[in-house]
């Protein structure tokens, strides 16, 4: 199997190989995990993998810059529907448009746009830093399979998707106003928290996008 974990300047890129490699020795037996930067590598890939972390704008840009990366990822993504995993902004960019510093257009797969999160408790800080309680779709999604109603992962964002269909939403946390956690149609999925920093549970994660088979 190889995994596509794509470089486009704005990603936390180490952290997100070591986690996949760690998974997916276990899930998979020893995957190849390439953190790539050449679209025709990324259209090679069984699973891509989009992180993000930033501004929506610089990160959409990223992509942009990079020659032939978006058209990679729509064919990898949507025309041969491979499984794909966007993570803090990579699952932003999904997104319509993004509302930060102006709109500004994301790849468009998943209908909806990306919102300021105003909690409307001022004991509740932004951005959004730290571990929170998931709060899962019902039936769970297969990504959460083994993993636990009301099980913490870690997110720092200020930012927050608002989907134009709630069917779309796997799971969220509460933050003075829910927060979606997790978004997903077909092969594509999201998560707003970062897997590779949410020890055992965001590692199993991985290993459940390694062998899910949408």
């Amino acid at each position: 199997m190889r995994i596509a974990i794509v470089d486009y300047g704005s990603g936390n890129l180490r952290s997100a190989a070591k986690a996949f490699e760690r998974a997916g020795r276990d899930a998979v037996g020893a995957p190849e995990v390439l953190v790539t930067a050449d679209p025709a590598a990324v259209a090679k890939a069984d699973r891509v993998v989009l992180p993000g972390v930033g501004a929506f704008a610089d990160c959409m840009g990223g992509l942009a810059a990079i020659d032939g990366m978006v058209e990679a990822l729509r064919l990898v993504a949507l025309e041969r529907a491979r499984p794909f995993l966007g993570i803090c902004i990579g699952m932003q960019l999904l997104a319509e448009r993004g509302l930060e510093h102006g709109s500004h257009d994301g790849l468009g797969w998943i209908e909806g746009e990306i919102r300021a999160i105003e909690p409307g408790d001022r004991r509740l800080k932004v951005p959004h830093m730290g571990w929170n309680a998931l709060r899962l779709a019902r039936p769970p999604h297969a990504l959460f399979d083994g993993i636990e109603d009301g099980a913490h992962v870690y997110f720092v964002h200020s930012y927050g998707f608002a989907p134009a269909d709630r069917a779309r939403v796997l799971a969220e946390v509460d933050y003075g106003q829910p927060i979606t956690a997790a978004i997903g149609r077909d092969n594509i999925v999201g998560t707003q928290f970062h897997p590779e920093k949410s020890q055992a549970i965001g590692l199993r994660l991985v290993a459940n996008f390694l062998t899910w088979s949408p």
